[in-house]
């Protein structure tokens, strides 16, 4: 696996390559795409723990606070976790319930992945949706926070319509991977 090894026995094996010769390209695509916001994600992630530390020892030692730290964290914390969910989902990295998939055969099993991840892009979708029109309401009505600082409110959502369309690209490319392999034996 890629990332994080999985050692508990019985947890869910590796997620099969596309047969299809497009669909790996596209595969392979978004797993650099992945990568690469992973990679970005884990400096911001840094940089978010290193903007509190400063606050806090700004305001105990010298009694002055910021008030910008918050903002910059949350929106640095927004990027994080909506950048991060289409790699996690390549990795089948997700809550899920392991009991049901250890109990059921394997081409049963194989039914219920395809339909959890038709739902799930279905439902990604949608938020991809919803967050590209608060986008550009954002950035069309130049809407900011009610902070002093008043950051663009735009900023979140890019990163929330640009992570979910990820994540549905990422199930999406699962559902065809499943369709496109139907012939191969489990």
């Amino acid at each position: 696996m890629n990332g994080f090894e999985r050692e508990a026995e019985g947890a869910a094996e590796e997620p099969p390559a596309p047969d299809n010769a497009i669909l790996a390209a596209f595969s392979r695509l978004l797993e650099y795409c992945n990568s690469i916001l992973l990679q970005i994600s884990m400096g911001a992630l840094i940089l978010t723990a290193v903007i509190l530390t400063y606050s806090v020892l700004t305001r105990y030692f010298f009694k002055a606070p910021t008030d910008w730290q918050d903002e910059a964290s949350v929106f640095m914390l927004i990027g994080v976790t909506f950048f991060c969910a289409a790699y996690v989902q390549s990795c089948r990295g997700h809550i899920g319930i392991e009991a049901l998939a250890s109990l059921l055969p394997r081409c049963v099993n194989r039914v219920r992945l395809f339909l959890v991840d038709s739902v799930s892009c279905l439902f990604s979708a949608f938020f991809s949706w919803k967050s590209w029109t608060l986008f550009y309401e954002a950035a069309r009505e130049g809407q900011t926070t009610q902070s002093t600082l008043a950051p663009p409110l735009w900023i979140p959502y890019i990163m929330m319509a640009l992570g979910m369309t990820l994540l549905t690209l990422q199930i999406l490319v699962q559902v065809f991977t499943h369709l496109s392999n139907r012939g191969r034996t489990p």
